[in-house]
């Protein structure tokens, strides 16, 4: 295609890769999400690089693992002079915009008030730019992006260019936002108090897009195609959707998950055992959880998800009406999952488990893709290489040192293999909780060994045990394949470590 064609990157936050009616699932509907996979691939073995929101954002933007980019863990701040796609994009050509979440600095309060965050809640809320670069002093461009409209936080608790909108809006919803923001402890609740669907985030995420395109349409950005990134915080907790959608799905309709009773087994864990007895950050850590618990929350997420669906399809529609369908690149992601009561289990954190980690991924080219599921491995850090390639940006124009796989070919044939596996890095500094673990993913095994446990780690035969309930690390009939494992871990480790900065003499 000769003509440079337009990307709009769709991606929820902490959507699991079951989350999804294409995917399978028996109550949620999603009739739009489903129509697009319909009309390009879905991948069914797709993982993130990092099941945290901050790292495996900046491995989207960056195509580098994060103990290359920097950001191993929420709270660090992506180094402003790190080379991003949308950088490389910006200089051949294209307008680059992003809209709704983007988590690339910090949202909670610094350890140190020199450290700035053009991302923080309370500034957003409260000072107005005094302390930290937000409202009229947001830097732009900002990682590559031309243009903002942001949102911080999640669910009902939410600031950046929102919080003007709805003050525009609803100032007395806008104020008592603002207050809600302050109480940190609201940011990791399971549900808040909502808002009505007209000024509820995703409805910002669906109005402001439509509205980019139509400025597009009309010729604001001349001749420039456009990369989108569409992001919506839903369907992360603390969550509190529309009351229509909410209707649609109740708890005692949700049937729980298979392992679901298997948490009792996990305070004898090498691992598990002493971080359930003693959770570092009970609000936003992985915690046991009750049955009636469970079923509300995942009730909830449903209806965010459904939401998120209705919105995806205006914005699709809006793409067809406006001409765009036969030359605009449409992807659609999360940046990590949850345990969603598998194991009896909340949340994500350092586990064993594949809820948080194994996430949904459909992706449609015009003239490239059919309709097709694709079971091939792929990662994260695939995806950063794989546009630019896509969009005929030469390798020489690429952020140097991009470390995915170019997953193009998959795409015009979903039974095509890159990889064998795939490495997932997760640092976690929780409060006084400094973890790293790392799991690989092939085929048949998914590994995972913890950093100062010795002799011991998880191993599950994703094929006869889906629901992650027999580890084979201690199977004496399987020590030969653990070896195997853990030797390609460790050389997969190997070879994902930075090599920075880089030499600069002989000797």
């Amino acid at each position: 295609m000769k003509e440079k064609m337009n990307v709009i990157f769709i991606i929820t936050d902490a959507q699991r890769a079951d989350h999804l009616g294409c995917a399978g699932n028996p109550i949620l509907k999603t009739p739009n999400l489903d129509r697009l996979a319909s009309e390009g691939v879905r991948f069914t073995n797709y993982y993130c690089t990092n099941p945290i929101c901050m790292p495996n954002r900046a491995t989207l933007l960056t195509g580098l693992y994060p103990n290359v980019h920097g950001v191993r863990s929420n709270g660090i701040n992506l180094s402003e002079d790190t080379p991003t796609i949308t950088k490389t994009l910006q200089k051949r050509g294209w307008h680059t915009a992003a809209i709704g979440k983007i988590h690339h600095q910090f949202w909670l309060g610094p350890f140190k008030q020199k450290t700035k965050s053009a991302e923080s809640l309370f500034s957003w809320a409260v000072d107005k730019g005094k302390n930290d670069p937000v409202g009229k002093n947001f830097p732009l461009p900002y990682y590559g992006y031309d243009e903002v409209e942001m949102i911080s936080g999640n669910g009902t608790v939410c600031a950046g260019h929102y919080t003007e909108w709805l003050e525009e809006r609803a100032p007395k919803i806008a104020d008592e936002m603002k207050k809600r923001v302050q109480n940190y402890d609201n940011l990791f609740s399971l549900y808040c108090d909502g808002i009505p669907e007209e000024l509820y985030n995703t409805t910002y995420v669906q109005e402001r897009t439509i509205a980019f395109l139509e400025r597009h349409a009309k010729g604001e950005y001349g001749e420039k195609p456009f990369y989108l990134h569409c992001s919506f915080p839903d369907p992360h907790y603390p969550l509190y959707p529309p009351k229509r959608f909410q209707d649609a799905y109740k708890p005692e309709d949700i049937e729980l998950p298979a392992s679901f009773q298997d948490a009792k087994n996990l305070y004898h864990h090498k691992y598990l055992g002493y971080h359930l007895k003693n959770p570092p950050f009970k609000k936003a850590f992985l915690r046991e959880s009750t049955e009636e618990e469970v079923r509300k929350i995942t009730a909830l997420t449903y209806a965010a998800i459904s939401y998120v669906d209705y919105s995806v399809g205006k914005i699709l529609a809006s793409l067809e009406n406006l001409g765009y369908s036969d030359n605009t690149m449409v992807i659609f992601t999360s940046d990590h999952g949850d345990l969603m009561g598998d194991h009896g289990l909340l949340f994500k954190g350092p586990c064993p488990f594949v809820g948080p980690c194994h996430i949904p991924l459909i992706w449609k080219v015009p003239g490239l893709t059919k309709s097709g599921v694709s079971q091939s491995l792929v990662s994260t850090i695939d995806l950063p290489k794989t546009i630019l390639n896509l969009l005929n940006v030469k390798e020489r124009h690429h952020p140097p040192y991009m470390q995915g796989f170019d997953m193009s070919q998959v795409l015009e044939n979903p039974t095509k293999k890159i990889r064998d596996c795939v490495l997932i890095e997760n640092d976690e500094e929780v409060g006084p909780l400094e973890a790293r673990i790392r799991h690989l993913v092939t085929e048949d095994y998914k590994l995972t060994v913890y950093e100062g446990l010795d002799n011991f780690g998880d191993i599950y035969d994703r094929k006869t045990d889906p629901h992650e309930l027999n580890n084979l690390w201690d199977k004496k009939d399987f020590r030969d394949k653990r070896f195997k494992l853990v030797n390609k871990l460790l050389q997969e480790n190997l070879k994902a470590q930075s090599k920075f900065p880089k030499r600069v003499a002989a000797t």
